[in-house]
């Protein structure tokens, strides 16, 4: 049976969605045993090769950043000098306006390729759209938000590619380039380092108060469609090798993933961690995702929480859509939130 499209007009889209933006991600332990394994070369499970063979061709470059660490993007050597980034990130509406939708989703795709050091230079478009009952006028919407913010970045956007499909979803492959010996990294931490956070956190409780009652928070969209270009020119200027983007895994999530990586444990200051207008009490009012709650079941048994409420733990592992860059190091503007020190007993420890 076919379903009527409705006005535009009347359309909210974050209803035409079980999730909200990088709180639909697959929960971050279930996406390490899908990816198990596959680190280094496709091998199976089995220790066989992958399905590629012995006989697969050597490809041209040198991958200096794979899935070992879990980095936001790829990177690899194509000369002396020059790098190639690539990242891809999609998700559901994360707010019912369309072009601020894609704005904000092609906001978060560049953001990988600035978490790695990097500058975007070349994107193409991932659509999937519920053909027979959202209007394509909407969608249009959707593509001129990705487009005005990748023109912002100085970012060519050429192409992509689209599919009918049950739910609407929006994002961006991404290329960009790197200086090798510049690139930011999960497993480049040291003990010694302060941590700066470029972005206040909450747009994760905020977006569920929104897909709710429809209640529209500008300055968590003015927070979600700013790009981390100059934080990250900024950490790169400053020597700055090790950073991480906070996105869908909350501040915990992804600083417990960078800690891991570099062989440290990380300290985070709970009350030096800005929060957007109205975090708090969107907390209060029960607007949690399960993406959230995930989050800290994931991180819980390698932290110390002892020393902050259950509420102050959820949102630190807030699952946020396109959130600033959590730098090893000091960037000029931004709030120093804790430090890196030498590996104890818990990866993470929240005073």
């Amino acid at each position: 049976m076919t379903e009527t499209k409705v006005s535009a007009s009347a359309i909210r889209l974050t209803q035409y969605a079980h999730g909200g933006g990088c709180a639909c991600k697959i929960p971050p332990g279930e996406l390490e045993q899908i990816v198990a394994g596959l680190a280094g070369g496709g091998v199976r499970a089995d220790g066989a090769a992958g399905s590629a063979g012995g006989d697969a061709p050597t490809p041209p470059g040198e991958l200096l950043v794979g899935l070992d660490a879990g980095d936001d993007a790829a990177v690899v050597g194509v000369r002396d000098g020059l790098a190639l980034v690539l990242t891809t990130d999609f998700f559901t509406p994360v707010v019912d306006d369309s072009y601020d939708w894609g704005r904000i989703a092609a906001a978060n795709a560049l953001s990988d390729v600035y978490a790695m050091g990097g500058t975007p230079v070349v994107a193409v478009n991932l659509l999937a759209w519920p053909r027979e009952v959202l209007p394509f006028e909407l969608a249009t919407e959707v593509l001129r938000g990705g487009l005005d913010v990748a023109r912002q970045a100085g970012c060519h956007l050429a192409g992509g590619h689209s599919v009918d499909d049950p739910e609407p979803k929006y994002g961006m492959a991404v290329t960009g380039l790197v200086d090798p010996g510049q690139v930011m990294r999960n497993d480049a931490g040291r003990p010694g380092v302060p941590l700066s956070l470029t972005k206040p956190l909450g747009v994760g409780v905020l977006n569920s108060r929104h897909k709710a009652t429809g209640e529209v928070f500008p300055e968590a969209v003015a927070s979600m469609t700013a790009l981390n270009a100059e934080a990250a020119r900024a950490a790169v200027a400053a020597g700055v090798r090790c950073a991480t983007d906070v996105t869908g895994f909350g501040l915990l999530g992804h600083l417990y993933k960078l800690a891991r990586a570099s062989g440290v444990s990380a300290v985070v200051d709970a009350a030096a961690v800005p929060y957007l207008p109205g975090a708090r009490e969107a907390l209060r009012d029960g607007y949690v995702s399960g993406g959230t709650r995930r989050n800290l079941d994931w991180v819980a048994p390698h932290a110390d929480l002892s020393a902050v409420s259950a509420d102050d733990a959820l949102l630190l592992a807030d699952a946020q859509t396109s959130g600033g860059l959590l730098v090893a190091g000091e960037v000029p503007g931004a709030p120093v939130v804790g430090e890196l020190v030498p590996r104890g007993e818990h990866v993470l420890v929240v005073r």
